[in-house]
């Protein structure tokens, strides 16, 4: 099944790449606009040899993942945190929930200005579109907790600190999981959005730029390179996920 799944969707792909680059030769479709898929090589290639473009994809990509790495850290020990207090998290919770609410991309101006134009404002959006996720993901992981298991530990001796490592965490960890592949999405949006408004590098500078200067298939580069950072990223997660829900079985 496995192997037919590949190969289903390697055929897949490439039918689609043939019908771009056939419909664009075709007049079919316009290629000005829609570029294809050979042109989109050679743009690349270039980019690649006489441009900045590994530059500009190590930038997004290490200010993507630091911001996925901080945010679900610190929102995943939010999260748990309100195991320990029912009143702080009671009062807490309206607030993660309204901040949530707010459009986050919408703070990026306010950080570039704050934080700069360099990597570390790109690295804050990350992460803050990432950390209340993470937090609403662990916390319900707690709310599942079996409390019976719990009355029973804590009948029989047991501290807190020993029902919450034996118990909470191991049964939040699949809630915490599940939101891994959510975040890394919006940890690069959150990246990208911060290039668009103020950046040296990064592929989200190089696709403002090539737009500015109407250099289309410039821009057709930046967005598959995007598409390939994303599926790169997501199966990183996929394999996080494996491992930790691995490791979760022998404890």
């Amino acid at each position: 099944m496995r192997r037919k799944v590949v190969i289903g969707q390697m055929i897949v792909g490439v039918t689609i790449i043939f019908l771009w680059e056939f419909l664009t030769r075709i007049g079919w479709l316009d290629s000005y606009y829609w570029s294809n898929p050979s042109t989109i090589v050679q743009t690349g290639w270039t980019a690649a040899i006489q441009g900045t473009l590994l530059q500009d994809m190590a930038y997004t990509s290490g200010a993507t993942i630091i911001g996925f790495i901080l945010g679900t850290l610190v929102g995943s020990v939010i999260g748990l945190s309100f195991w320990w207090s029912s009143l702080y998290s009671r009062i807490t919770e309206p607030y993660m929930i309204a901040f949530n609410a707010v459009p986050k991309l919408a703070l990026a101006p306010v950080l570039v200005i704050m934080f700069g134009i360099g990597f570390n404002s790109k690295v804050i959006m990350a992460f803050l579109m990432t950390v209340i996720v993470a937090a609403l993901a662990a916390y319900s992981g707690v709310k599942s907790v079996d409390k019976d298991l719990e009355k029973m530990l804590f009948s029989l001796g047991a501290k807190r600190h020993h029902v919450f490592m034996k118990v909470v965490v191991p049964s939040s960890v699949p809630w915490m999981v599940s939101s891994l592949k959510i975040n890394i999405a919006l940890a690069l949006a959150g990246t990208i959005v911060g290039e668009f408004i103020s950046s040296r590098q990064g592929v989200g500078r190089m696709i403002l730029y090539a737009g500015q200067v109407m250099d289309l298939n410039l821009v057709w580069v930046g967005v598959i390179v995007l598409s390939f950072l994303s599926i790169f990223m997501y199966l990183g997660t996929v394999w996080i996920e494996k491992w930790l829900l691995k490791n979760r079985k022998y404890q």
